[in-house]
């Protein structure tokens, strides 16, 4: 199907053969150019679809062949994250859904464009129509009561296309409302016969035609009172965790941060990268409890309360694109600020403020608590560096030596996909500097890494993309699958895997449960998964390089080999070695 321009407001269709060149159609309009597509008897209409466009030279996005959804739709995120562009998904009706699992919890938090589709058990009475009940019994059972509603707490917005509808619009008017601030998942459900029907025209208009809404801008008098506070400030701190979502906050919050002399704090977990890992202003969540001025900037969950919280006197500003984060039933943090703000333009709307209050005595005082935070700054990478060193021999490896080893792997063409725990330590030896080099599951659904992984070489190429997660959550992801698709696509990614048989939950959560507690004196039963999978060789049956590692010294050389094997167009496993999680061995 050609589309040409009808009139200022539609886009019509040369005769088109089925409802689903429209859909295709809109998608590519709309700028979807990668469908993740996991097989299913009643979304066929895809794989037609989009070969009659290819054959036919017209546009439809690249349809990439996910041997399982949950890493389909992590794959849809990591293209999604790298690209900034919307990315597509298609699913086997309700089942198909249900096996996008906790990726679809992944996406809610993700902040991210992706339209989420599944096909739909027919229903019309055998022989009825073309698409019609025509096979075994299972095609009954496809049929719940809500489909939709499988996903409907998780996405911005749902449809399911039905007979009466212009599915082109329906597309379009889906990825509006994904690409609208605060941004987010969508899900279409399209019954097998909708997706087969014959049309002769299709009329509708397209994203451009509908336009995503233009992000909040700040409130004026607000940004007045927040410039004053943070230029008066003695200690001030921004928590930053998912600007980065768009590039472009990253040069103009450092601009913003130097001209303050305003203290950096990651909050957990930091999405994406919002400012350079090792700057001199970056620094650890203890200065938020020292902290005088607080600016929340896009940081959903801004302290864990208790642990290095603003003290009770701190002024908070809560800066947000939903401000009361009304994805999130109960929220207790409090502010005495809270605003609607798109990220990118309250940096800018601030930088210009200040610039513009700044006297000479602001001027002496923010140069001086400059050279101070830049001092503390240099002492905590010195003082890692050290402390990882000094475990270059010990066996088992310990994590905070791979993180160090990791870290050397890292420069400036590298993206970093990080799905690690805390005691982990990886944050505080990445050097990654860049607007979109580090992401980090948005969520709370272990196993984003392989999929996303793949999603991100897809959109970057020509850059190094480096996963690194536990075993726990690889063993989430299914990874194999990711690996297949990136073996079978061009599109290799090294996985680093912290191998310690462990469930932090079923330890380190027990100790800090109970004390003195049955589980403990057990051996911490329901904590361990001990002997473990060999994850090296489960790569190399996928076509990907595998390689386990044990001992401290062969670290380095074993990630050097993992990473020179993506060079060469082979996705790479590297599985290491450490003690289980309160344990020696």
């Amino acid at each position: 199907m050609q589309l040409r321009q009808d009139d200022s407001r539609t886009w019509k269709s040369e005769p088109a053969v089925d409802v689903s060149d429209a859909i295709i159609a809109s998608m590519a309009a709309g700028g979807v150019d990668h469908l993740f597509f996991t097989s299913g008897a009643e979304i066929v209409f895809y794989q037609e679809a989009i070969a009659r466009a290819k054959a036919q030279g017209k546009a439809a996005p690249r349809l990439i062949v996910m041997p399982h959804e949950h890493a389909s739709l992590n794959a849809a995120l990591g293209y999604a994250a790298v690209s900034g562009k919307p990315a597509a998904t298609a699913a086997h009706v309700d089942a198909g859904t249900l096996n996008y699992g906790g990726a679809i919890h992944t996406a809610w938090r993700s902040g991210l464009p992706v339209l989420i589709t599944a096909g739909g058990g027919p229903a019309s009475y055998p022989g009825s129509m073309h698409g019609s009940r025509d096979g075994g019994g299972h095609i009954w059972m496809q049929q719940p009561y809500d489909q939709n509603g499988i996903l409907r707490q998780y996405t911005k917005w749902d449809h399911r296309l039905e007979y009466q509808d212009n599915p082109g619009l329906i597309v379009s008017r889906a990825l509006q409302v994904a690409m609208t601030e605060p941004r987010g998942p969508v899900y279409l459900t399209i019954p097998k016969e909708i997706g087969l029907l014959k049309t002769t025209e299709s009329r509708f208009p397209t994203l451009a035609q509908l336009q995503p809404a233009l992000p909040a801008a700040p409130d004026p008098n607000g940004i007045r009172e927040l410039a004053e506070r943070l230029l008066k400030a003695k200690n001030p701190v921004v928590i930053v965790a998912g600007s980065g979502r768009n590039p472009a906050t990253v040069p103009e919050l450092i601009a913003l941060c130097e001209f303050l002399g305003l203290a950096v704090v990651y909050t957990s977990p930091p999405a994406y990268l919002c400012f350079p890992m090792r700057h001199p202003l970056r620094q650890l969540t203890a200065a938020v409890g020292a902290a005088d001025v607080v600016l929340c900037l896009e940081a959903n969950v801004p302290w864990s309360p208790g642990e290095h919280e603003p003290a009770a006197g701190a002024y908070v500003a809560y800066v947000h694109s939903d401000p009361i984060q009304d994805r999130i039933p109960t929220y207790e943090f409090t502010a005495n600020l809270r605003m609607t703000g798109d990220p990118l333009s309250t940096i800018r709307a601030l930088a210009a403020e200040v610039a513009s209050r700044a006297t000479a005595e602001d001027r002496a005082r923010i140069a001086e608590r400059t050279a101070k935070l830049a001092a503390a700054s240099q002492e905590r990478i010195a003082r890692t560096e050290r402390e990882s060193l000094a475990l270059a021999t010990k066996s088992p490896i310990d994590p905070n030596w791979l993180s160090y080893q990791i870290a050397q792997l890292v420069d400036d063409n590298s993206i970093v996909l990080d799905e690690t725990l805390i005691h982990n330590r990886l944050g505080s030896h990445m050097p990654s500097r860049l607007p979109g080099s580090y992401f980090r599951n948005p969520g709370s659904s272990g196993g984003w890494t392989p999929g996303a992984a793949f999603g991100a070489k897809l959109a970057a190429p020509e850059r190094d993309v480096i996963a690194v997660a536990g075993d726990g959550y690889y063993m989430f992801g299914t990874a194999n699958q990711a690996l297949w698709a990136a073996n079978h696509y061009g599109a290799p990614y090294l996985h680093v895997i912290y191998q310690n048989r462990s469930w932090s939950t079923g330890t380190l959560r027990i100790d800090a449960t109970y004390k003195d507690s049955f589980s403990a004196k057990g051996g911490y039963d329901g904590g361990y998964f001990d002997p473990p999978i060999d994850f090296a060789q489960e790569a190399m049956a996928a076509g990907a390089y595998g390689e386990n590692v044990r001992k401290a010294e062969d670290v380095g050389p074993a990630l050097r080999r993992g990473l020179e094997q993506t060079r060469q167009g082979r996705p790479a496993v590297i599985s290491v070695w450490l003690a289980k999680l309160l344990s020696d061995s």
